[in-house]
C-alpha cells in the first residue's frame, strides 16, 4: 500500500483542516480528537509520510523514532495523566484487521478517567 498524500491527517499536516493542538515540534503534531472516546482523547501523528507502525520503523529514521515517543511521554506530562498522576492509555490500530481507519501513522491518548478493560 502506499501512502495516501489525500488522509486526513495528511491535510491537517499541511494546515488544509484545523484542530485544537496540544503539542508540536519538528517531527510530531498532537491534537484533540473531534470525537472524544474518553475524558482526554488526543491523537499523536510523526510528521512523516508514514502508513503505520510497520512503514514507520522500517523507513523513519532513528530520531523520528526517538522523538516520536519521546513526544508522548512529554504530551501525557503536559496534560497531568502520566503514570505519576492517574494513568493513561496508548493505543495505535494498524491495519484492516486492526481498526484503523486513516492511514497515517497515528497513536491515540486516553486518560482523565478509568479506561477500562483493553479489549472486550
Amino acid at each position: 500500500m502506499s501512502y495516501d498524500k489525500n488522509n486526513i491527517f495528511a491535510k491537517i499536516l499541511r494546515g488544509e483542516i484545523p484542530c485544537k493542538t496540544v503539542y508540536e515540534n519538528e517531527y510530531v503534531l498532537s491534537f484533540y480528537d473531534i470525537n472524544p472516546q474518553k475524558k482526554i482523547h488526543v491523537l499523536v501523528v510523526p510528521k512523516g509520510e508514514y502508513i503505520d507502525l510497520d512503514d514507520f520503523v522500517s523507513k523513519a529514521s532513528e530520531k523520528e523514532i526517538i522523538e516520536f515517543h519521546k513526544a508522548i511521554i512529554h504530551i501525557v506530562k503536559m496534560l497531568k495523566i502520566s503514570n505519576q498522576e492517574a494513568g493513561y492509555r496508548v493505543l495505535s490500530n494498524i491495519g484492516k484487521d486492526g481498526g484503523q481507519e486513516v492511514p497515517h501513522l497515528h497513536y491515540h491518548i486516553f486518560g482523565g478517567e478509568k479506561i477500562g478493560k483493553m479489549v472486550v
